[in-house]
């Protein structure tokens, strides 16, 4: 565990000496918090519910533009036959590369606690929720997280990385949007694949394992495959 470890704090350093990390955060944090505080005095609930039902939008757009270069950079620059050399073994960097996708996703999140101590200045904050809401979260962020690194190890082209992640994270979230055109039969079935009804089950407060199990089968189906990817161009 010690090496993803090494390669996870290099990747992070990697990213915060790119002017690229501070775009991403700046945009999440543009558009998180304009909608948070357009309707902040609007809805004069005490609640983050506006601010995690759009999470799952958002993150399928800022997710992919963190993860688009993990492999797809080091194919172009031809530094990947490079790393390979290394006494490292492919999950190693596979799993350096997802962790400091993560650490990334929570120093993003970070800013945004300053939207629950707000709402608890005007009201009764319900904190069940909110903590469901951010625990929530870093499992979205996970799954989406596997899903980009898998697109980055597709392909050399950054572009189509975060247009292959961005698909399949836009499909998993607005799923639960067109069931209407589905058959009664399996609406049940496509509902279970929505990553949205999932995590709004932890933004009400609800902690379930089924969610859990939903949002760990997505990272390790997509960690695996990408591990796959990666032993076969080794």
């Amino acid at each position: 565990m010690i090496k993803p470890l090494i390669l996870c704090k290099k990747e992070v350093k990697d990213f915060f000496f790119s002017p690229i990390a501070y775009i991403i955060i700046s945009i999440f944090l543009l558009i998180t918090g304009w909608f948070f505080f357009s309707t902040f005095f609007v809805i004069d609930q005490a609640n983050l519910r506006d601010f995690f039902s759009l999470l799952p939008i958002i993150f399928s757009f800022i997710i992919p533009a963190i993860t688009m270069k993990s492999f797809s950079e080091e194919f172009n620059m031809g530094s990947y036959e490079l790393l390979i050399t290394f006494p490292v073994k492919t999950r190693d960097v596979l799993l350096g590369k997802f962790l400091s996708t993560i650490l990334f996703i929570i120093i993003m999140l970070v800013p945004t606690l300053s939207y629950p101590i707000c709402v608890s200045l005007v009201g009764n904050l319900d904190l069940g929720p909110v903590f469901g809401g951010y625990l929530g979260s870093l499992f979205l962020g996970a799954g989406f997280s596997s899903i980009g690194i898998f697109a980055s190890s597709l392909t050399k082209n950054q572009i189509n990385s975060f247009i292959i992640a961005t698909t399949i994270c836009l499909t998993l979230s607005l799923i639960d949007k067109m069931l209407f055109f589905l058959p009664d039969s399996i609406i049940n079935i496509a509902n279970y694949f929505s990553a949205t009804y999932h995590f709004q089950n932890f933004s009400k407060g609800i902690i379930d394992s089924r969610d859990i199990i939903y949002f760990l089968s997505i990272t390790f189906i997509f960690l695996y495959a990408t591990n796959m990817v990666l032993y076969s161009k080794r």
